[in-house]
């Protein structure tokens, strides 16, 4: 894929970049090694400082970048704002909370005797040099939620985006920079793919977080395994979106609608699979129906916009051979909104609804990237678990009870990262995010997250 700012609205190419030489990604390399060897032993009051600064910067910025995400990846133009808003926010939290996430731990005086020492702790240092593989579909969140927690533990960032949002990837280096980082903490690398595989096997890089599909994370993890190297992976999602009887039917159809279609329905914790118990189906099914198809699409530089564009032609026609697959076995399609006219050459995809979903189908086990949702109907509790498990991954989950004894069993047997009771599932500094199965390994936000790249060293002293 070429390097380039192409508005998903129109199709039209607007600005391309050539990839960096060989010489150039050296040279940055260069300078994230040498700027380490300085900033790692700067103190967090430093650091919080440049952060608080930065966060500053994208607020006063907040109008423009929400307005170049939206040009190069298509999100409607008042979930951009709210991304930047968010990002700021991320920033200020770790600011203000690195210093006790990553204070020294001591251990009970009885442990550090038993250890045969007269004093023992724990002290929290930075790895080095990190490399971020980013993904499209939050330009600006998915790099600030590595970025904060990294720097403010110490290290430096390279930062590899996606090929299709370059000029968000040059702003990022740029807020840094331009709140007094070192040159050369955060750095931007217009790269292509390929070029990923080298980097992880330079020794100058230490450690890499990757947020994508599940084939690039499985590159990323055959590389950095073999240089012995830590990977924290986010991949892709297929969450349920659980309904039992005790549930308020109204309130879940209206939130399963925007946990469905949130980013244009490109995002990895997106509510995919709707899980209803039989005794509610056809009360959600008709509200969820109807509320998706009232759904706004349009331009999403209009305020007005609920739907956007798809932010690739080839998502397009990855997703529309989804669709198709499930309908020519037998799918039934409860819902597809029309495209309203004047759309013209933009990658838009209408809003619909499938039920029918059997396991021969690909949606029930591949991710569907974009506004379609798939309904199930549960015949019990065992039922609604077994289908919410039925899947390669395990990101995140959403259960509509008020039933302490279905919430723990939820607790207690969904295979994924992430519960959430009667809401839609969210991303918040101060909780853990990340999955399991394919959905990949390690954890970003909280401090799980600030941790992730960060040697706990053990200190003795006899």
């Amino acid at each position: 894929m070429a390097i380039a700012t192409v508005n998903p609205a129109t199709g039209q190419t607007l600005r391309t970049f050539e990839p960096y030489s060989a010489a150039a990604i050296e040279q940055r390399l260069a300078r994230a090694e040498q700027t380490f060897a300085q900033y790692r032993t700067t103190d967090f009051g430093r650091r919080g400082q440049l952060m608080h600064r930065a966060a500053e910067l994208l607020d006063a910025d907040q109008e423009t970048i929400a307005r170049l995400m939206t040009t190069e990846m298509g999100k409607p133009l008042t979930a951009a704002r709210a991304e930047a808003a968010k990002c700021a926010k991320a920033m200020r939290w770790y600011a203000d909370r690195a210093p006790g996430l990553l204070a020294d731990e001591h251990p009970s005086t009885q442990d550090v005797v038993d250890a045969g020492a007269s004093r023992a702790w724990v002290r929290y240092r930075p790895l080095g040099v990190v490399l971020a593989v980013m993904p499209w579909n939050f330009p600006l969140w998915q790099v600030v939620r590595f970025a904060a927690p990294a720097l403010m533990a110490g290290n430096v960032g390279l930062l590899k985006h996606a090929s299709n949002v370059p000029q968000t990837a040059l702003y990022l280096e740029d807020l840094f920079r331009g709140a007094g980082f070192p040159d050369g903490c955060f750095q931007t690398l217009l790269i292509d793919s390929h070029t990923v595989a080298d980097l992880l096997r330079d020794p100058r890089v230490a450690a890499a977080t990757l947020t994508g599909s599940e084939g690039a994370g499985r590159s990323v993890a055959s590389v950095a395994g073999d240089q012995v190297k830590k990977t924290v992976l986010e991949l892709g999602g297929s969450d349920p979106f659980v309904v039992l009887p005790s549930a308020d039917v109204a309130a879940a159809a209206r939130t399963a609608v925007t946990a469905r279609v949130q980013n244009n329905g490109q995002s990895c914790i997106a509510a995919k699979r709707f899980i209803v118990h039989e005794h509610v189906y056809e009360e959600f099914r008709a509200a969820f129906n109807a509320r998706m198809a009232a759904l706004r699409i349009g331009d999403p530089m209009d305020e007005s916009t609920e739907i956007g564009p798809l932010a690739t032609r080839q998502g397009r026609e990855e997703l529309g051979e989804l669709v198709a697959d499930a309908v020519e076995l037998g799918a039934e399609v409860e819902c597809r909104v029309e495209l309203p006219s004047g759309l013209g050459e933009g990658w838009y995809y209408p809003p619909t609804v499938l039920s029918g979903i059997t396991s021969r189908m690909r949606i029930h086990h591949e991710e569907a990237f974009g506004p379609v949702a798939t309904l199930y109907r549960a015949a019990d509790l065992d039922h609604a678990v077994e289908l919410a498990n039925d899947t390669p991954f395990g990101l995140s989950s959403n259960v509509w009870t008020t039933e302490p004894a279905e919430q723990e069993r939820f607790v207690r047997d969904i295979q994924a990262g992430g519960i959430f009771f009667n809401g839609m599932t969210a991303s918040h500094p101060a909780l853990p995010f990340g999955g399991v199965r394919r959905s990949g390994y390690g954890r970003e936000l909280s401090g799980h997250g600030i941790r992730e790249f960060c040697n706990a060293t053990t200190v003795w002293e006899a």
